[in-house]
């Protein structure tokens, strides 16, 4: 009867147990993704890195944290900044970047998104603030590029990567954006002016070098003037009053002479 007995409570253990077993069994797989990597602790203690595929951990005494490595995107939101020449302007900014090193990222900084998020605000607020408003506006792959520089070196021990930092939008204030664009349209107006009286001197060149050679061609004048006449006569709907050069009324002059001249032979 006592052999009985312990064999009813052992099968009755042993269908207890086989649950629990299958439940630690199932416990105790972990499914690494490809882009993921998990940070293994042994009670408490950093014990190395889970890679992508099947891992098996020990339940209860092994626990571990996922991380993703795949490049990330933290948006800086608009910051008022006062530039060198005490002009404020309001800068937002997007940092790209990943993890490089999860056991840093894990046992160096708790919240490593939030931090990189507070550290580059702060190095655009200084590096701005540093530079002049023309070089702001002329000069944002630049400033975008130092930044990257200062964070990049900071957040190192910190297992991350800053692969780029690029500078979204910078608003000044309307009364500045008005002033300048009177300034943008002054000098469009300066440039009109300039270019205009260019093409003046170098029209009134043309002519010079016309009146020139006309001048120096016997007869070209009044081939011009017939030139223009002709011209002018292909138009009915227009009444011209037409200004006779010097030139043609000296010709008809020696035309009138020589009929003379004719004139008085015959008599």
């Amino acid at each position: 009867m006592i052999f009985l007995s312990l064999l009813g409570n052992f099968f009755a253990l042993f269908f207890f147990l086989i649950p629990v077993l299958i439940i630690l069994f199932f416990a105790s797989i972990k499914i690494i993704n490809q882009y993921e990597r998990g940070v293994k602790f042994t009670l408490g203690k950093y014990s190395g890195i889970m890679g992508p595929g099947l891992n098996i951990l020990i339940p209860i005494f092994q626990t571990y944290r996922k991380l993703d490595i795949r490049i990330k995107t933290v948006d800086i939101p608009k910051q008022e900044v006062m530039t060198k020449d005490n002009v404020p302007v309001r800068v937002n900014a997007v940092v790209y970047f990943e993890v490089k090193d999860p056991e840093k990222a894990v046992l160096n900084i708790q919240d490593y998104i939030y931090a990189v998020a507070q550290y580059s605000q702060t190095a655009l607020r200084d590096i701005i603030g540093n530079k002049s408003l023309d070089e702001v506006l002329s000069n944002r792959d630049q400033i975008a590029g130092e930044i990257e520089l200062v964070v990049d070196k900071e957040t190192d021990p910190w297992g991350l990567n800053v692969t780029g930092i690029k500078m979204q939008d910078v608003e000044l204030p309307e009364n500045l954006k008005r002033t300048m664009a009177k300034q943008a349209e002054a000098e469009r107006e300066r440039r009109g002016v300039v270019i205009k009286a260019l093409g003046e001197v170098e029209a009134s060149d043309n002519l010079a070098k016309a009146a020139r050679t006309l001048a120096a061609s016997p007869g070209a004048l009044h081939l011009r003037t017939l030139n223009t006449l002709n011209d002018l006569s292909s138009d009915q709907s227009n009444t011209v009053i037409f200004a006779l050069p010097l030139e043609v009324l000296k010709a008809f002059e020696a035309v009138g002479k020589i009929g003379d001249a004719i004139g008085k032979k015959r008599k």
